[in-house]
């Protein structure tokens, strides 16, 4: 009884941490899961992080901007490593892009399609942005009942909620960033999360050790990890600066990913 009671609140601990619980609001979402790394895997974040960013004023007349092809990462069975490298946990979810103009939000998919309806809760979160404009590459992730992400619980219609892992900006206030760096592109996106603090806009946080990071994906049944180059700017399409490692835990678990998809068409 002990130990199932334990499980349950480990289960809770990660599904509010995936939710974005004011609690646990300051813990990044692969704290839970360093228990099961060597040493002090992850350093926290937070520690040392910059104030959030000023609000921007920018003079003119506010455009509405079309959706942007997204980056697609390139499939591969091992991770880069060294330091222009850093490294995400791959969210089990819908690839969505978030725009933001003025009192206006919509949310697309993965092709370009208004999902805004659909996911009410995103496109109200983002009154917590302090922007007059922005676009943000995002996954919205649903967790199941043991607070893992799962396609599925996504998919048929995410009884714990949904929230928006959100991992990039390609513009800000105007301002198309896609000329820069990734890492100063997520640095201005982490600040306003940061900022915001709504529970449905969670940052994706990035770790430096891409084994360890695979590692632990993998023994809690993750879909895997993503590298990306830190200095490359964003690129729609096919990007080999964007590398891809799926568990072989996921893949066996989701061997019916294609059925379930198309019984959803």
């Amino acid at each position: 009884m002990c130990e199932k009671n334990s499980r349950r609140s480990r289960a809770a601990d990660f599904a509010k941490l995936m939710l974005g619980s004011d609690e646990l609001r300051s813990i990044q979402l692969l704290k839970l899961l360093s228990a099961d790394a060597q040493g002090n895997a992850w350093p926290n974040r937070r520690d040392g992080l910059d104030p959030p960013c000023a609000k921007t004023q920018i003079r003119g007349v506010l455009k509405n901007l079309p959706f942007i092809a997204p980056s697609t990462p390139v499939l591969k069975k091992r991770p880069p490593s060294g330091p222009d490298w850093l490294h995400e946990i791959k969210h089990d979810g819908s690839r969505t892009q978030l725009h933001v103009h003025g009192e206006r939000t919509t949310v697309y998919g993965r092709n370009g399609s208004d999902l805004s309806r659909r996911l009410r809760s995103i496109c109200n979160a983002h009154s917590e942005l302090h922007v007059r404009s922005i676009i943000v590459d995002a996954e919205v992730v649903a967790c199941d009942d043991t607070g893992k992400p799962d396609f599925r619980e996504r998919m048929f219609g995410g009884r714990h909620g949904v929230c928006a892992c959100c991992f990039d900006t390609m513009h800000l206030n105007g301002r198309d960033l896609r000329p820069l760096p990734l890492a100063e592109r997520r640095d201005a996106l982490r600040n306003l999360l940061i900022e915001a603090g709504h529970p449905a806009l969670r940052f994706s946080d990035d770790f430096p050790d891409p084994d360890k990071l695979l590692g632990v994906a993998s023994r809690r049944g993750l879909e895997g990890i993503v590298s990306k180059r830190r200095d490359q700017p964003y690129r729609s399409g096919r990007n080999s600066g964007w590398i891809q490692v799926k568990t072989a835990t996921w893949c066996e678990a989701n061997r019916d990913r294609w059925e379930l998809s198309e019984k959803q068409k």
